[in-house]
């Protein structure tokens, strides 16, 4: 019987790979495609979809082209942040059309758009925006436009912000898993969700605090962009007064209620054109296509550190050793004359983390490093940067949260009391079983551990200290695992410069001496759909098998998140979520 299952299953595997196969052959003909020259018409408006989910780097997937509405929506941070800049200096562009379709982002990142988008307008041409739904996110880019109008039946969400984390305390102690938690630093609060069912009052600090400070930013941006006062904003917000679309009207948040048709009416008159028919829109993905960066011999290597960091994971993780020996290969390279780290992680593994910080520090002072801080460099995120030669955060940016934690779960009682499973050891010392899931430490043993947590804590602050030119007690007062804002960090010493990922670039090329004269690589390098969808198949069929157990999948695979946070841990909250 097990041969015919496996035959059968081979066979499932091959006529997935084979038709994925062709799809991928299909994909690189379109590709090649739209690879041809775009010409842009005169008097052209940049179209900008803004929709999904806002991401450092684009996927390069041809496919998307071929099953849009399937394929899950994407707007590549960098790519946007170029494209609108060189439609800024383009001739044939007169202005952007921004069409809101709920943007899914970080309001750091969030940020950099927001602020290429007012650079725009110094140039004299007009942004028009148009939306149905409009989410506190995606009004933080609209209320830069010029001309903004809302659907008269459409809703914009202006009740400020929120983080909402979730415990799990109560479902342990039903279940009967019984958290070992060690930690450093009052603020520490990773581990909350495991013993509390509430927040602490240290949280509950921290994260009020740095709420109150993205959204002073927020509200001190659209105030500047809308001409309204900031406490009558900040008034509107909490009370509540935005209930439909009239009272966005009437508060001066939006320009007009109206109809998309009755927009592009309005923007054929604003640019003097007779019929709207005649308006020229060219998609920011086609304009991206219509010029072609320059080449250089001296480059820029830019190296994202994107995701939770372990010692073991996939591309949407930071893979300490991998980024390590990325950050090596740049310093090896003769053509690469500076590196801009960018950063957009909670944080995770210490040791991963350390072997990043160990490559960065071997290559202080053999070229210039900066540290890019795009929406959180927080825990192991901002260790990996301490040792740049420049820190640069956006004031919006999640940072710090220095401080460090083990964990493991005993889940003895669960096994027992729940599905009868016991457990009996035979060791040669007294404490060979200390890392097992199944009995309940000695105080003896709990010292040995938190000792260990001691040491990594001493080595945060004082690597950190050693970065930022201060002393591990400076570092300590503002550490304990607190967060802070990107300008609360400025304030406590932690970073160098308010900036954005360009602004880190300009000074990695002034230290440098590439100043115009140098192109950007990224690494790590992206995989080709080929890789990816190969990688694909074989997880679809090792998890969804239809001979496998079906039961056991799930735990499979928490299994193997598990398996991510051994060691001891340099992380943040990874669930907290700011909208």
């Amino acid at each position: 019987m097990n041969f015919f299952k496996n035959v059968l299953a081979s066979l499932l595997g091959l006529i997935i790979f084979s038709f994925l196969f062709f799809l991928i052959l299909i994909g690189i003909a379109a590709a090649g495609e739209g690879e041809k020259t775009v010409n842009v018409e005169p008097s052209s408006i940049l179209y900008i979809r803004l929709s999904g989910v806002l991401q450092e780097r684009t996927t390069e997937d041809p496919l998307k082209d071929l099953f849009p509405e399937v394929a899950i929506s994407e707007i590549g941070l960098h790519d946007l942040v170029s494209t609108i800049r060189h439609s800024k200096e383009d001739e044939r562009i007169e202005g952007i059309y921004l069409d809101h379709k709920l943007l899914s982002g970080g309001f750091a990142s969030l940020k950099e758009i927001r602020d290429i988008l007012v650079d725009f307008k110094s140039s004299g041409k007009t942004i028009y925006a148009y939306g149905e739904y409009i989410s506190e996110g995606d009004y933080y880019l609209a209320s830069a436009a010029d001309v903004f109008f809302l659907h008269p039946e459409g809703s914009l969400e202006f009740n400020g912000l929120m983080a909402n984390i979730t415990f799990f305390k109560g479902l342990f102690e039903k279940l009967e898993i019984k958290p070992e938690i060690f930690r450093v630093g009052a603020f520490k609060s990773a581990v909350e969700p495991y013993l509390r069912k509430n927040m602490s009052s240290e949280n509950r600090l921290q994260y009020t605090s740095l709420l109150n400070n993205i959204y002073d930013i927020y509200l001190n941006d659209v105030s500047q962009s809308r001409d309204v006062q900031k406490g009558d904003l900040s008034r509107y917000s909490k009370e509540l007064q935005v209930q439909v679309p009239e009272d966005a009207y009437r508060l001066k948040l939006v320009d007009s209620l109206g109809y998309k048709d009755e927009l592009r009416s309005f923007i054929a008159a604003d640019l003097g054109i007779a019929e709207v028919s005649d308006l020229n829109f060219i998609s920011y993905k086609n304009y991206k296509k219509s010029y072609k960066k320059k080449y250089a011999k001296d480059k820029i290597a830019v190296i994202y550190a994107n995701g939770p960091i372990v010692m073991a994971g996939d591309d949407t993780q930071v893979v300490g050793y991998k980024l390590a020996k990325e950050i090596r290969k740049a310093r090896e390279n003769k053509s690469i004359k500076a590196i801009v780290l960018r950063i957009n992680s909670p944080g995770g593994s210490l040791v991963a983390s350390d072997l990043i910080w160990h490559e960065v520090s071997l290559t202080k002072g053999v070229k210039p490093i900066i540290a890019s801080m795009a929406d959180v460099a927080a825990s192991g995120g901002y260790y990996i940067a301490m040792a740049c030669d420049t820190i640069i955060a956006q004031p919006n940016t999640i940072t710090g949260s220095i401080g460090i934690f083990g964990m493991w779960f005993n889940f003895e009682q669960l096994l027992e009391n729940k599905f009868g499973i016991t457990h009996d050891v035979v060791k040669t010392g007294a404490h060979s079983d200390l890392y097992t899931a199944t009995r309940n430490l000695t105080d003896f043993e709990r010292r040995v551990i938190q000792k260990g947590v001691d040491k990594g804590y001493q080595t945060f602050i004082t690597k950190a200290a050693n970065g930022r030119g201060v002393t591990p007690e400076d570092i300590d007062r503002v550490g304990s695992g607190r967060v802070w804002s990107g300008l609360q960090a400025l304030d406590n010493g932690l970073v160098d410069i308010i900036g954005n990922f360009d602004d880190a670039v300009d000074l990695a090329a002034i230290m440098s001496g590439t100043e115009g004269a140098y192109r950007m690589v990224n690494y790590p390098e992206q995989k080709s759909m080929f890789e990816i969808l190969l990688g694909s198949v074989t997880d679809e069929i090792l998890t969804y098998n239809p001979m496998s157990n079906e039961v056991m999948v799930p735990y499979l695979k928490q299994i193997k998140e598990l398996q991510k946070t051994k060691g001891i841990q340099a992380r943040m909250t990874e669930d907290l979520i700011i909208y």
